[in-house]
């Protein structure tokens, strides 16, 4: 796709369309009992605790175990989930959750107020080490007790009696209800947590949940079974007896189970296929909030660094010439070939701008129509480093799948022509997420999927300190623009400081972004009514098999 000609004339129609779910063959259900569904996830799920998970396999996983004060709908806007209703006071500062008396655990067990307050109040603890408490700064206290430089005490959290969660925010957040309905923010039992801190999510005894289905059997590196959860309030529309999260890595493999019928969904598709699949209706494009990009490690004194690395990386000019050096038009066109589109910003398409019908993602911030070889080099040069002269070889790291690998090969080329050399470690998918967050490389793949629709989702992201930061970057001004829009009411001057926070991104360049993404899943042609948000997770709460 073209993203000038199709987002500058038809920003708005793409915006609503990134924005909304998309529903798989919807029809009239005519269902049997005994129904199973499989869904390869596509890499072994490091957790699926709510408060530890930072990915989307996780967060799918999670979102089909446990219901938050409010689900999303089509258009990823909060409907009530647990909270039956709540009232939001006047200054937009306190949120009153009321939930429903038929909110239920798995176990039979009533879902109250205090377990909510007892999850939040855990994603916060700095001794949970949540990549995302972040996202419960937004709440009175939230950023001082994660930070030390509060108490739990002073959180705005308030468990006033079983059916009423009484919320107080640090800064009016137009988007909170939506976040409610975020994995991360899914309530938790301290009986349960507490008892087995380390091991609860992977027993069936232990991992207690409150939404359409219940773990039945954990098999490590191989697969979740759920089965339909009758404690669930809204059980009778839940049409799955049972539900497999399946976690084969190999492409092939699970194309091929699809076809055979064997499995019903795979997250991930061989790349020679997509084509083909698409043409026999077996492969589905779907839409996403998200770019893929590359991470530096620009980290100041880091000791996992060699220190001719750390300073090429440290160097504004070589982190632009690398950038300047990816051909993103032949890596969409002839490596992903999912319909992705090149990247010139980092807030994905799908999120709006600042203006009536326009798209954050429209400013470019560089030539979208020009793989600049020469430029590139002349960034090397005066980045002290001409034609490549000088430079150390450098570690390129990704997760071990066929896109990330096909993808690092073709850069690996480009910036090869550049005289920038790198050697290509591939590792799986837990460890390298480990690698990744505590700095233990030095260019890395990297992507990020929107948590709700708007360009703080991924500006936020790049603070300096937070967690998810796998880049280590650190910019006083940067973050203070990002802080001045979390404060500011006002939707034009808050758009200036998020695009204000961006050009100063896109000038330290701390990141490549290289395209958005969109998703490529291969479903059978029987499986019906599963809903894929743009935001990456995958609903199953009333799917079924025709």
């Amino acid at each position: 796709m073209q993203k000038n000609k199709c987002i500058k004339i038809c920003a708005a129609m793409l915006t609503v369309a990134l924005a909304t779910t998309s529903f798989v063959a919807c029809g009239k259900s005519d269902t049997q009992s005994g129904q199973e569904m499989i869904h390869n996830l596509g890499a072994e799920v490091k957790t699926i605790d709510p408060a530890l998970n930072n990915a989307v396999d996780g967060s799918t996983v999670i979102a089909n175990a446990f219901e938050g004060l409010c689900k999303t709908d089509e258009n990823n806007k909060a409907v009530p989930g647990v909270a039956e209703s709540w009232d939001i006071s006047e200054d937009k500062l306190t949120y009153t959750f009321h939930l429903r008396d038929d909110a239920k655990w798995s176990d039979g067990e009533a879902v109250t107020a205090k377990d909510f307050a007892y999850a939040w109040q855990r994603v916060l603890d700095p001794t949970t080490a949540s990549d995302y408490a972040f996202q419960l700064y937004y709440i009175k206290g939230g950023e001082e007790f994660n930070t030390g430089k509060g108490s739990a005490e002073e959180l705005g959290i308030k468990a006033v009696d079983d059916a009423t969660l009484e919320v107080t925010l640090a800064k009016p957040t137009t988007y909170f209800l939506e976040l409610t309905a975020f994995p991360t923010l899914m309530p938790v039992r301290e009986d349960i947590v507490s008892a087995n801190p380390d091991s609860w999510t992977q027993s069936p005894d232990d991992y207690i949940s409150n939404g359409p289905f219940k773990l039945e059997e954990y098999n490590m590196k191989d697969s979740y079974i759920f089965v339909k959860n009758d404690n669930y309030y809204d059980s009778d529309e839940v049409k799955l007896d049972k539900l497999t999260f399946k976690m084969m890595n190999d492409e092939t493999s699970a194309y091929a189970s699809v076809k055979n019928e064997e499995i019903q969904m795979s997250d991930i598709v061989p790349k020679a296929e997509i084509t083909s699949g698409k043409e026999e209706g077996l492969v589905q494009v779907f839409p996403q909030v998200g770019t893929y990009y590359y991470c530096l490690n620009v980290g100041n004194n880091n000791d996992k660094l060699d220190a001719e690395v750390q300073e090429a990386l440290g160097n504004k000019d070589f982190r632009h010439a690398l950038n300047l050096a990816i051909d993103r038009k032949s890596i969409v066109e002839n490596v992903t070939k999912g319909g992705e589109t090149p990247a010139y910003s980092f807030v994905a398409t799908g999120i709006p701008g600042g203006e009536e019908g326009s798209e954050f993602s429209d400013k470019h911030y560089w030539d979208e129509n020009k793989y600049d070889v020469e430029g590139a080099k002349a960034l090397l040069a005066k980045a002290g480093y001409p034609n490549g002269e000088g430079l150390p070889t450098f570690e390129l790291k990704y997760n071990t799948k066929e896109n990330e690998k096909l993808v690092a090969e073709a850069i690996q080329q480009m910036w090869g022509e550049v005289g920038v050399k790198v050697n290509l470690v591939n590792e799986e998918w837990a460890v390298f997420q480990d690698s990744r967050s505590s700095g233990n490389y030095e260019i890395a793949r990297h992507g990020w999927i929107g948590d709700y629709v708007d360009p703080m989702t991924f500006l936020d992201l790049l603070q300096t300190g937070l967690g998810n930061n796998n880049a280590k970057f650190a910019n006083a001004s940067y973050d203070g623009l990002v802080q001045e829009a979390m404060m500011e009411t006002d939707s034009v001057k808050r758009a200036d400081y998020l695009r204000q926070a961006e050009d100063i991104l896109m000038e330290e360049m701390p990141i490549l972004p290289i395209y958005y993404y969109t998703q490529v899943k291969a479903v059978a042609e029987n499986v019906k009514d599963i809903r894929v948000s743009p935001l990456g997770q995958i609903y199953f709460d009333r799917a079924y098999l025709a």
